[in-house]
């Protein structure tokens, strides 16, 4: 039996990252990696500029894509480049503040997705719903603030679950099995009584994150879809519908493969270690991928900002 010294006493964590994967596929893998991490950054960079530079795009809704578009991009920016490291340079090592760090980010980021998306749930329910009062009560600055508001209150929450996990000892194991620093991945390698204590909470806090917003988007969409149905005409109900349709992808990609986890755990569905690693990255990173196009190609004021743009461009190439 392992006897623990109830003591902090390591500097270092290991990251594993997918623990079955044999050596000569590192590097295809890290390939991979950076390949998604180059979409996350460039994709959503360039949302941020188009967004910003187009003055027709400064309107409610894409002041919300904004702030989507911020957390995609650092929350690749924050989990990708030390796995990469890790199969490309064998770099296993991380340190104590650094893991603690980047488990701040990962949470603080992801809940506080969870909780802009109930803000664009919002801007689209009071928007088809009452029209005309739309645009005295959902200005720029009250999205603004609201999305701010988000990540501050969020941010501010995910500090007191750091400060929690960092109450326990850890005191001989130091091999983190995920391919990145996570509250559960950390959380398992503490030791003492408190640690069942300290991931109830932790549990607690996810389904707050996940399911409050959850519960009001539904209703949100619910409400747009009924309306959508009391129209009468086949163009007007198509088009109302088709405002929404951006915003329903984006947040399927992050609530779907996420409840699929949840609701499989519960029914007793058993994962592989690297099967569980493989989903966790799919729901973390892929919608951080995937964001840019949809904002692209299926929304209509910046496919028309981005066709302008090419329209002038080509036009000053000809007269010069």
């Amino acid at each position: 039996m392992m006897k623990y010294t109830n003591v902090t006493n390591i500097k270092d964590f290991i990251i594993i990252g997918f623990p079955g994967l044999l050596p000569e596929y590192y590097v295809t893998v890290s390939i991979v990696l950076l390949l998604v991490f180059l979409a996350i950054v460039v994709g959503n960079a360039f949302v941020l500029t188009v967004i910003i530079s187009e003055r027709t795009l400064h309107k409610p809704t894409y002041m919300i894509f904004l702030y989507l578009a911020i957390g995609d991009f650092l929350f690749g920016t924050v989990t990708l480049p030390k796995i990469i490291a890790r199969y490309w340079w064998n770099d296993v090592t991380i340190s104590f503040g650094a893991c603690f760090t980047q488990m701040y980010f990962v949470h603080s980021l992801g809940a506080s997705q969870s909780a802009i998306l109930f803000i664009m749930s919002l801007d689209r329910f009071v928007a088809i719903l009452f029209p005309y009062r739309y645009p005295v009560l959902f200005t720029n600055k009250v999205a603004t603030i609201f999305c701010g508001l988000c990540w501050a209150l969020t941010f501010i929450r995910m500090m007191g679950l750091v400060l929690h996990a960092l109450t326990l000892p850890y005191c001989d194991q130091n091999v983190i099995t995920q391919c990145y620093c996570d509250h559960n991945s950390i959380t398992k390698l503490g030791c003492g009584d408190d640690v069942k204590y300290v991931k109830y909470v932790a549990l607690a806090n996810s389904m707050f994150s996940l399911m409050v917003p959850l519960s009001f988007i539904i209703l949100s969409y619910f409400s747009i879809i009924v309306a959508a149905l009391k129209i009468s005409q086949t163009g007007k109900r198509y088009k109302l519908l088709s405002t929404c349709t951006p915003q329903i992808f984006i947040t399927c990609l992050y609530y779907v493969p996420r409840c699929f986890v949840y609701l499989s755990d519960n029914l007793g569905f058993k994962y592989s270690v690297d099967g569980r690693i493989i989903l966790a990255m799919t729901y973390s990173l892929i919608p951080s991928a995937v964001n840019p196009m949809i904002y692209c190609f299926q929304t209509k004021d910046i496919k028309e900002a981005l066709l302008q743009r090419y329209r002038k461009q080509r036009i000053n190439i000809a007269i010069k």
